[in-house]
C-alpha cells in the first residue's frame, strides 16, 4: 500500500524558508528571559558604556556647555591623575570604604538573623516586623541631628548613619525571602523525622541564602548613598567631603572625579558579591 505524505509538512517548510535573517535577529533580540548570542550581549554592554561618554564628549568638546557646568572628559582625567599623585584621592576613598564596611557589616550581622527569625516564626514577626516597618519609612538623614547629639561628630556617627540606612531594608527583605520558601519543603523535612532546629538550619537557611546574598548586594548601594550624606556633615575626609569641598570652590572636574570613583567602587563591590554568590550557592546560579 502506498503511503501518502502529510500535506502539512511542505507548508511548515515553506514558512521556515520564508523567514528572513532580519526577522530572526529581531526574535533573538526580544526573546523573553532567554539567552542571546554572546557577541550581541557584549555589544549591548559596550553601547551602554560608550553612549553616555560620547554624549558627554559631544557636549563639552563641541562647546555646547561651559566647562564650569560640565568639564571635558580629559579635564576630569587630568584632575583624577593630579589627585592620585598627591595621594588625596586614595586617602578619601579608603576613608569612605572603611566607613561603609563597618556600618554595613554591623547591619548585616544583626539583620540576617533577625530577618530569618521574623520570616520563620509568627511570634517574632508580630514582635519585630511592625516596629522595623515603621522605622523603615523614617529617613536616616533625619536622624543626623540626634546622632550628632548622642554620638558626636566623630567616626561612630558616620557608621551609625550607614547602619540605619541599610539595616531596616536588609531585615525586611530577608524576612520576605524566608516567607517565599514553599511549605512543601518544610512538610517533606518533617516527614523525614527532623526537628524544628534541623528544619531551620538545613532547610530554611540554605533555601534563603541566595536571597540573603542578593539582598546584601543590592542594599550596599544604599550604604554608599548614606556615607556621602554622613560625610557632608562634620567630616574632614572621605569622598563625600571631597565632593562638598570641590563644590564650594567650583571645582566641577573634582566633583566628577568623586562621583565616578564612587560608581567604580560600587561596581567592584557588586562583582565581589556576584563572585561570592557563585562560590557559596552554586546550585542557585542558573536560577538567578
Amino acid at each position: 500500500m502506498k503511503t501518502q505524505t502529510p500535506l502539512s509538512i511542505p507548508i511548515v517548510k515553506t514558512e521556515q524558508q520564508s523567514t528572513t535573517p532580519s526577522r530572526q535577529r529581531r526574535s533573538v533580540f526580544w526573546k523573553i528571559r532567554s539567552d542571546i548570542p554572546k557577541q550581541l550581549y557584549y555589544m549591548m554592554v559596550a553601547l551602554s558604556l560608550l553612549l553616555p561618554v560620547l554624549g558627554w564628549a559631544l557636549l563639552t568638546y563641541g562647546g555646547f556647555v561651559e566647562p564650569l557646568f560640565l568639564p571635558t572628559p580629559t579635564g576630569v582625567i587630568q584632575q583624577a591623575i593630579a589627585l592620585l599623585q598627591s595621594g588625596e584621592l586614595i586617602h578619601h576613598a579608603l576613608t569612605s570604604i572603611s566607613r561603609v564596611a563597618w556600618g554595613f557589616l554591623m547591619s548585616a550581622l544583626i539583620s540576617i538573623p533577625l530577618g530569618l527569625l521574623i520570616g520563620t516564626f509568627k511570634s517574632m514577626e508580630g514582635l519585630f516586623e511592625p516596629i522595623v516597618a515603621l522605622l523603615r519609612y523614617m529617613p536616616a538623614a533625619a536622624f543626623i541631628p540626634l546622632i550628632i547629639l548622642w554620638v558626636g561628630l566623630g567616626e561612630p556617627s558616620k557608621v551609625v548613619i550607614i547602619f540605619l540606612g541599610s539595616f531596616f531594608y536588609n531585615t525586611l527583605m530577608i524576612a520576605d525571602a524566608v516567607k517565599f520558601i514553599p511549605n512543601d519543603f518544610l512538610r517533606a523535612a518533617y516527614t523525614m523525622g527532623v526537628n524544628r532546629k534541623d528544619v531551620f538550619l538545613h532547610v530554611i537557611f540554605p533555601a534563603t541564602l541566595p536571597n540573603i546574598i542578593d539582598t546584601l548586594r543590592i542594599n550596599v548601594a544604599g550604604a554608599w548613598n548614606f556615607v556621602v550624606v554622613a560625610e557632608l556633615v562634620g567630616a574632614n575626609s572621605g569622598l563625600g567631603n571631597m565632593i562638598m569641598m570641590a563644590q564650594r570652590f567650583l571645582k566641577t572636574d573634582e566633583i566628577f572625579v568623586g562621583i565616578i570613583l564612587i560608581g567604580l567602587i560600587g561596581l567592584g563591590i557588586d562583582c565581589i558579591f556576584k563572585l561570592i554568590f557563585k562560590l557559596t550557592v552554586p546550585w542557585a546560579v542558573n536560577k538567578s
